[in-house]
């Protein structure tokens, strides 16, 4: 298990309620599974993108992805443009 940090963007730093936390996961779908319990903040992950250490994730599944000691992940929920 590794410890860094989540940091959230527009929606989901308001469904969070903070910019960013501490966290412990072994992988990407360990971190969403956890923060994902509040039915606010899993709504808003459903639809967003993640950068693990400003690398993308993608479309792989996040149960695959291994977060390294000290990762940073931010959630990026779709921005309206205009």
């Amino acid at each position: 298990m590794a410890t860094g940090t989540i940091r959230y963007w527009a929606a989901a730093k308001e469904a969070a309620g903070t910019p960013e936390e501490a966290a412990d996961a072994a992988t990407l779908g360990d971190l969403l599974a956890r923060i994902g319990r509040d039915p606010a903040l899993e709504r808003v992950l459903r639809r967003s993108s993640f950068l693990i250490d400003g690398a993308p994730a993608g479309t792989r599944d996040p149960a695959t992805i291994m977060l390294p000691e000290g990762f940073v992940v931010e959630v990026l929920p779709p921005f309206a443009g205009g």
